[in-house]
């Protein structure tokens, strides 16, 4: 449930700068309890879209709620209630992590003792508590995107506007960061994540919506996108009995690959098809090396949208 309820309602939102239409008609919904994936190539409207929602951007036209309210009408509101996180830092690179966290609290209007307690919970929750009293410039690149997800944070915010979180994090802090991401969802939060990443998405999102040319040219939740027609790739020895079995069954498929790793490019139906070839290979004494989805599921979607307007 979204607007009067929280999350995001976009209706009919454009903006240009000068002649250039930044976004042409955008509709978007997010709602609370659930993480939002926006997907889109560059200069497709994507960040333009995030500022407005931040209520650093006015849109020339189309509607816009924000955990209930409009960002244009009432900036300080949905300022109080949303948690931003650019894809940089950006700012006071002279400060320690410590004192960026603090200061950002101060604005917000947080006690000294609440600021504090704060700032060093989320140090801890992003793993950078040995790196407090460190300078923000002197930080990794990784370290710094961690470091400005605790300051979307600090005022523990109803929704939070994340774009490329995942940038520059290694595996590990990859892996914490869904996990951490899924737990504010758990906790009623609307969580919105702008990402190339689309592998990472399809592990933390809950639903997707695809940008294109300053266009919503499609709504997903990860249901739909799992029940789709997907591509696989499939390795056998010899690959000459897997191109039997395939034939004996009219399954059609591509080869794909070069000397070193030749394979198959089938595709199926569900995971249901997927498990019933995998078993049908197997039966028929096919050696069975590799059987995989050849990308995500969101991927997937992407791949097959109209690629005119990608």
């Amino acid at each position: 449930m979204t607007d009067s309820f929280g999350g995001i309602v976009v209706e009919g939102l454009a903006r240009s700068f000068g002649p250039v239409q930044a976004i042409r008609t955008i509709d978007f919904q997010a709602p609370p309890g659930e993480v939002t994936a926006l997907i889109g190539s560059n200069g497709s409207g994507k960040t333009t879209l995030m500022l407005i929602l931040a209520s650093l951007l006015a849109p020339d036209s189309g509607t816009v709620r924000v955990a209930g309210f409009d960002p244009v009408v009432h900036p300080a509101e949905v300022r109080r209630r949303v948690g931003w996180m650019p894809d940089t830092l950006g700012t006071w690179e002279s400060l320690t992590a410590s004192e960026v966290l603090r200061t950002v609290g101060a604005l917000y209007g947080m006690s000294p003792a609440d600021r504090s307690r704060r700032a060093d919970e989320l140090l801890r929750t992003v793993n950078l508590t040995e790196f407090g009293r460190q300078a923000a410039r002197v930080l990794s690149r990784g370290q710094q995107q961690r470091l400005s997800l605790a300051r979307a944070l600090i005022h523990d915010p109803e929704v939070l506007l994340l774009d490329e979180p995942a940038s520059g994090l290694d595996p590990g802090s990859r892996l914490e960061l869904r996990t951490l991401l899924r737990s504010l969802a758990a906790a009623g939060k609307t969580v919105v994540v702008s990402s190339h990443v689309l592998s990472e998405l399809d592990e933390i999102a809950d639903r997707a919506v695809f940008v294109s040319r300053g266009h919503s040219v499609k709504t997903q939740t990860l249901d739909e996108a799992g029940s789709q027609l997907r591509r696989y790739y499939v390795q056998a020895q010899p690959m000459s009995a897997l191109a039997d079995t395939l034939r004996s069954q009219e399954i059609r498929f591509e080869t794909r690959g070069d000397s070193r790793r030749e394979e198959f490019l089938v595709q199926l139906g569900s995971t249901a098809e997927a498990s019933w070839l995998l078993r049908t290979l197997v039966l028929a004494g096919v050696v069975v090396t590799a059987f995989a989805p050849a990308g995500g599921a969101l991927e997937e979607t992407y791949m097959s949208l109209d690629t005119d307007r990608l």
